[in-house]
């Protein structure tokens, strides 16, 4: 009973969003990264991960989809719930699959779902002015929200493709604009997908919130990557934004460890991993 409580004060607490405020306030990078399952959690775990997210990236390295689409809400249940109990430390996200939050009263129903079914502590949503409502409807009954901006690959078919965004003046002040306005919302985190690295950091630098980047350059708040990157599992081309650390570490662990190491030294990402 109350084991965030009993854990409070041990060598390796639970991670919460207080926690994240604190590393942003301190200057300490965030490593999250993406997981699927039980097995694999519990070594994210071990590898001392700030967040993990469930991402319907499983779409894709699980199912072999092209894009996140396909995937629904009661698969997203299913691994959230498997990847809850594998984890200790980390706090859990979950994404809400494509089409899950078109209207205010079907996203907190679903994001219920992801909380109560899955063990889900933040729910993360593909955002920009249209969710700026949702996002405050989920923050007035108690749910903490992640927005994605940027890249958004729920809408890869509108988009043309998976492409850097925000390389244009006006596009680039609409994704600040839509960041503050998401924070105001009540939006607890950020994560930026595939935006020039002074974009990022412009963000980054304008929130009170802690900001997650991948393929955002190396002034976000902390980084993310999906775990089959990380492992050099993924086969085919890969974004320039992967960070392969299987060669030479060992093991799983091992890879892990050092993905976490590098983003918490900021070795991670490189300037051979940004985009201008």
């Amino acid at each position: 009973m109350y084991t965030h409580l009993q854990l409070r004060d041990s060598t390796r607490p639970p991670v919460s969003l207080a926690t994240l405020h604190k590393m942003k306030a301190e200057g300490e990078k965030i490593a999250s990264l993406t997981c699927y399952d039980a097995s694999f959690a519990a070594l994210v775990d071990e590898a001392d991960a700030d967040i993990v997210l469930v991402g319907d990236s499983l779409g894709m390295v699980i199912q072999g989809h092209d894009t996140t689409v396909p995937v629904t809400m009661d698969q997203m249940v299913y691994h959230c719930q498997s990847v809850a109990r594998g984890l200790h430390r980390p706090l859990l996200m979950a994404d809400l699959p494509f089409a899950s939050y078109p209207t205010r009263e079907l996203a907190l129903a679903n994001s219920v779902r992801l909380m109560q079914e899955g063990g889900a502590e933040v729910v993360k949503l593909e955002s920009g002015p249209s969710q700026i409502e949702v996002v405050e409807f989920l923050a007035g009954h108690d749910i903490a929200v992640c927005a994605h901006l940027g890249l958004k690959p729920q809408s890869v078919h509108k988009t043309g493709g998976f492409r850097v965004q925000g390389r244009e003046a006006d596009a680039a002040e609409r994704m600040l604009a839509a960041a503050r306005d998401l924070e105001s919302a009540g939006a607890d985190l950020i994560l930026l997908e595939c935006i020039p690295s002074e974009l990022g950091q412009r963000i980054t630098e304008a929130l009170r919130v802690p900001v997650i980047g991948i393929g955002a350059g190396p002034h976000t708040d902390g980084q993310i990557l999906v775990l089959y990157d990380v492992l050099g599992i993924t086969t085919g081309r890969k974004p320039r934004f992967v960070l392969d650390c299987m060669a030479g570490a060992g093991d799983n662990l091992g890879a892990m460890k050092r993905y976490v190491q590098a983003v918490k030294t900021g070795a991670y990402p490189a300037p051979e991993h940004c985009f201008s």
